[in-house]
This record gives C-alpha cells, sequence and structure tokens, in this order.
C-alpha cells in the first residue's frame, strides 16, 4: 500500500477552525493573488490548496456554498467536471504530472477538513513522490512554492479554459 504522508498539514488540522467558511471567504476577496484563486468560472472556482499532499494540488470549489454534490444543479455539475478536466490539462501539461488523484470528501465521517462547502481535490502524482524522505525523516518535500504553482497552472488554466469555449 502505498501513502501520501503530509506532516505539514498537522498546522491545519489541529489549528482553531474560523466561525465563517474559509472558501466563500476566499472566493468573495478580491484579491486573488493573495487567496490563490487561479479561475474563475460561472458556477465554481479553481484554488490551489494552501496545505497540499503535492505540488499543484488543486480544488475546484463551486462559488455556492452546498455541503453535498447532490445539491449542485446540472449547470454547477457539469462545470465543477469541465474545470476538473482542464486543471488535469493544465498539471499534466504544465508540471509534467504523470498520475492524477481526484476526490472529495462529503461530510466529517468521510474525512471533509471543510465539511460544509464541497470541493473536489485534484492531486498531481509522479512516480516516487512517496520517496524515503517521507518514511525516513517523516518529512515530505514539496519541490515548488505555492506562489510559483500558483503562477504557473493559473496562466495553463485560463488559456486551456479559453481554448475550450
Amino acid at each position: 500500500m502505498e501513502h501520501i504522508w503530509a506532516p505539514w498539514r498537522l498546522d491545519y488540522v489541529v489549528a482553531e477552525k474560523p466561525d465563517k467558511c474559509i472558501l466563500c471567504e476566499k472566493l468573495a476577496a478580491s484579491d486573488d493573488i493573495a487567496n490563490y484563486v487561479l479561475y474563475r468560472g460561472t458556477h465554481n472556482c479553481v484554488l490551489l490548496n494552501t496545505f497540499p499532499y503535492n505540488s499543484g494540488h488543486l480544488m475546484v470549489v463551486p462559488r455556492r456554498h452546498v455541503d453535498d454534490i447532490t445539491r449542485l444543479d446540472a449547470k454547477e455539475t457539469a462545470e465543477l467536471m469541465q474545470i476538473a478536466q482542464w486543471c488535469v490539462r493544465a498539471l499534466q501539461e504544465t508540471l509534467g504530472a504523470e498520475g492524477i488523484n481526484l476526490g472529495m470528501n462529503i461530510g466529517h465521517a468521510a474525512g471533509a477538513g471543510i465539511a460544509d462547502h464541497i470541493h473536489l481535490h485534484i492531486v498531481p502524482r509522479w512516480s516516487g513522490d512517496t520517496n524515503y524522505m517521507t518514511t525516513i525523516a517523516n518529512t515530505r518535500v514539496v519541490p515548488q512554492s505555492l506562489a510559483d504553482s500558483a503562477e504557473q497552472l493559473r496562466v495553463s488554466i485560463q488559456r486551456i479554459a479559453e481554448n475550450s469555449q
């Protein structure tokens, strides 16, 4: 069995959670660079995860505050998946991702850290991305800064979105 170890996520796990939805706050803010908002669609947006499992860990987030995928309407759902396709292509083209994990944790029992606002995780993977550093030193090497990942992927997702419409 392979594991993705992300010990730096403990800061998020043990931190006091805000009263308001952090995803709604990021989407409502005007500074997309500071909030790592990479793309804004009609119904969904793309954010870079600030506590990533790997470089380029993205989230497709509905603009509407909703806690279950069954509550999205057809347009929201279709756009979410279309944007997910663009993100996968951007991760492959821009960061050379060899594989991708897509996932959505719906509800606390499923492991959702933000259970009241669904979001689709898109995690790029590379052969050997769980290496000896993870198992021996309990350390994960994320080789690219959030700002660099965000800038590269923002440009790529925008280009792919424009060419797809």
